[in-house]
């Protein structure tokens, strides 16, 4: 082979490889750089498990429809050296993405909070369940930190009172939070909602911010109608203030674990528990469900009267008729129950 037919072969491989290598790069930067998100929003989130493997997120981003080729997706995540498993969490996918900015973004794990919110609940199983629908956590989780007594004892409170906690409103959390630092975060959200002014209005009419809440929630449980609130909160605090027992039919419904009973009978009044008011004077050992922010600042505002009973009104409205004595109280009773007889409510 002479020289001439030389060098035209070592060009034609020099390009050839050359060619190759722009490929490769040209292959390389797209897999990088380009797209691969095929989502059509401008944007999607996507809830990523704790401790999930590289595999397992290119899979469910694929399953889920967002990811556009998990190959690539491997490759780079190969190549930036990106090890799970991961922290988990609620996390942001833009449309035109690149494998790049995916995996960066899961990299620094720059996960956004979810809304957590929970009112109406009556026990600590019902909020456990329903923060563990909210949340990556188990409600065996939170059932546990509420009834360790060490830890709820730390934060100020006791198996009784640690529901107290978690006041009804909208906050932002990690999906991923677990349930001990949880806890804390509602005794920061707590000790912010008690502020001076509340707390000087408990003080003022005689009762802690943990009592003020568990009247509440039996004011709760009471009455539906917002304007009869402050009226009702000011019965109960008549009674316990002449040390007269609050025989509030909430509490023994709690203290019988059954809230669907539609009318209570003499022989449940004999159940032997702290909760029930019939039998023990005084406030209950702890709130009967968490009480409504409303409700709450009904109790510190509550209506200074007279009144000592209420009952139900006979046509069934959720309004209550309010009396000064028993005489005039046991009337409406009779009007009552006579009508609960009629529509057969035993």
């Amino acid at each position: 082979m002479n020289s001439q037919h030389f060098r035209k072969s070592v060009f034609i491989v020099f390009s050839v490889l050359s060619v190759c290598v722009l490929l490769v790069m040209f292959l390389a930067y797209r897999a990088i750089f380009s797209s691969n998100v095929a989502i059509e929003d401008d944007r999607t989130e996507v809830f990523i498990p704790k401790k999930a493997t590289v595999e397992e997120v290119a899979f469910m981003l694929k399953q889920e429809q967002i990811l556009d080729n998990t190959n690539t997706f491997l490759w780079v995540a190969r190549l930036k050296k990106f090890h799970m498993p991961s922290k988990g969490g609620r996390y942001v996918i833009k449309k035109g993405w690149s494998n790049n900015e995916i995996i960066n973004n899961l990299r620094i794990g720059s996960e956004i909070p979810v809304n957590l919110t929970f009112n109406n609940i009556r026990t600590k199983q019902e909020l456990s369940a329903r923060i563990a629908q909210e949340l990556a956590l188990d409600s065996a989780d939170m059932m546990a930190c509420f009834n360790d007594y060490d830890f709820v004892r730390s934060l100020g409170f006791d198996l009784e009172t640690a529901i107290c906690l978690f006041i009804p409103n909208t906050y932002e959390v990690y999906w991923t939070t677990e349930a001990n630092p949880l806890f804390k975060r509602m005794k920061y959200e707590y000790d912010t909602f008690w502020n001076d002014e509340r707390k000087a209005k408990a003080k003022a009419i005689g009762y802690t911010p943990v009592e003020v809440m568990t009247i509440a929630s039996i004011v709760d449980e009471e009455t539906q109608k917002s304007f009869e609130k402050k009226v009702v909160a000011g019965v109960y605090i008549n009674r316990l203030k002449r040390g007269i027992p609050l025989q509030a039919d909430p509490t023994l419904k709690f203290a019988l674990n059954d809230f669907a009973i539609k009318r209570l009978l003499n022989e449940h009044k004999k159940v032997d528990s702290p909760y029930n008011t019939y039998k023990y004077k005084g406030l209950p050992p702890g709130p009967i469900r968490i009480p409504s922010v409303l409700t709450i600042d009904a109790v510190l505002n509550y209506q200074h009267h007279s009144y000592l009973y209420f009952c139900a009104k006979d046509d069934f409205s959720g309004e209550h008729h309010f009396s000064k004595t028993l005489r005039e109280h046991n009337t409406y009773a009779r009007r009552y129950h006579r009508e609960l007889n009629k529509r057969h409510i035993y």
